[in-house]
């Protein structure tokens, strides 16, 4: 049996992701759907800011030291004492753990505990599997052993992104396919991001995301550099907006960013929390990245009517439809990004045609309201199934 409700009245949902940035963008509007409809919240994670944005919600917020990069055993080890600590004080009914590292010590915590409504949300591979590295294949093969040994295939159900990572982990036998979810990302605000009749003078091509190298950002700065080349600094804007995510393996050094913006091959906007206007100042939106759970940057792209550049990935294909929304190309081939970025750049009606389909699909199959209500069920036949 399971750890027993702390307040018998109200069931309490525990979400355990391992940086609180990543939670507020990806998970608090479905942290808030879960208070309204009752469920007692609590969230703990690594703290990097100073303020609590989740007090004015009624959510409680417990902070643990979490380096997102290691797999040291040791550092793994302090981290289960951690939560095991925190589990045992809270005694959750859920618990909804996010991204691969605190998966694989929340189901060992989970298990050692005894506490069997548990839910492991797959946001994406990350570095061990988008990147070629000696390091990242080494990871590979230790994430492998670790999955196939501390997944829990017959209680736990498993959220994917995207179906080809939930394709990947039944084929691997690491969750059944009984237990593998589909809730499609983060979930988009189609009313703060929608369509904007601004026309810039000059078109403005976007990439929007941490600035890390499995993001394609590589490519697209040589497909920027060829571009211009071929025709003029005066072609278009190419612009990168985010920062490095310094805990990342993959994070692009800020020399390099600042290097290229002084070779006037792009422009470095950094981060900037009001994403609706930076894509209101986009013509087209790209992300070439090489292997994604499901970007929400593309998905607030397709809310704001744009037409999009991916690469034919897992992750990016869910939200770009080649030909239909936007092109899709090769990973790792800044020649393919820079012809289907000109193909579009030469039809703005093929823009319109394509912003017009992102705007539907945003409604129809990933605004936030779909994706609250899907992982409220899922709650509901969690506690239904476990009881």
């Amino acid at each position: 049996m399971g750890a027993q409700p702390s307040n018998p009245n109200q069931t309490k949902l525990l979400y355990f992701i391992s940086v609180d940035w990543f939670f507020y963008s990806h998970f608090l509007d479905r942290a808030i759907a879960a208070k309204e409809a009752g469920y007692e919240v609590v969230v703990l994670t690594g703290i990097t800011r100073e303020d609590n944005p989740l007090a004015e919600y009624g959510i409680k917020l417990i902070g643990i030291p979490f380096e997102r990069r290691s797999l040291n055993p040791i550092g793994l080890l302090r981290n289960l004492i951690d939560v095991c600590r925190v589990l045992k004080q809270e005694k959750p009914d859920i618990v909804h753990q996010i991204a691969l590292k605190p998966i694989l010590v929340g189901s060992v915590a989970c298990r050692l505990l005894g506490i069997k409504r548990v839910i492991s949300a797959v946001v994406g591979l990350g570095y061990a599997y988008s990147s070629d590295k000696i390091s990242a294949r080494i990871m590979r093969r230790v994430l492998s052993a670790l999955f196939n040994f501390v997944l829990d295939k017959k209680h736990a159900s498993t959220v994917f992104e995207n179906a080809d990572d939930r394709a990947y982990f039944v084929e691997k036998g690491w969750v059944l396919d009984k237990g593998a979810v589909l809730i499609r990302g983060a979930g988009v605000d189609i009313e703060r991001f929608k369509p904007s009749d601004r026309a810039p003078e000059t078109p403005v091509v976007i990439l929007l995301s941490r600035m890390l190298w499995d993001k394609g950002v590589g490519e697209f700065v040589d497909a920027a550099r060829q571009l211009r080349k071929k025709y003029g600094r005066a072609y278009a804007k190419f612009v990168l907006v985010g920062d490095p995510d310094d805990d990342n393996r993959g994070a692009i050094p800020r020399t390099q960013l600042n290097a290229w913006q002084a070779e006037e091959t792009i422009e470095w906007w950094g981060f900037r929390p009001d994403v609706e206007n930076v894509l209101a100042n986009a013509t087209i939106s790209c992300l070439p990245s090489y292997r994604e759970g499901l970007p929400k940057s593309l998905l607030e792209s397709l809310a704001m009517g744009l037409p999009c550049v991916a690469t034919d990935v897992p992750g990016c294909r869910e939200a770009v439809k080649d030909g239909i929304n936007g092109y899709l190309v090769a990973p790792r081939d800044p020649n393919s990004l820079a012809l289907a970025i000109e193909r579009l750049l030469k039809n703005p009606a093929l823009q319109t045609q394509f912003g017009q389909v992102s705007r539907v699909m945003a409604i129809e199959n990933f605004s936030r309201e779909i994706v609250n209500h899907q992982t409220m069920a899922l709650y509901e036949r969690v506690l239904h199934d476990a009881s």
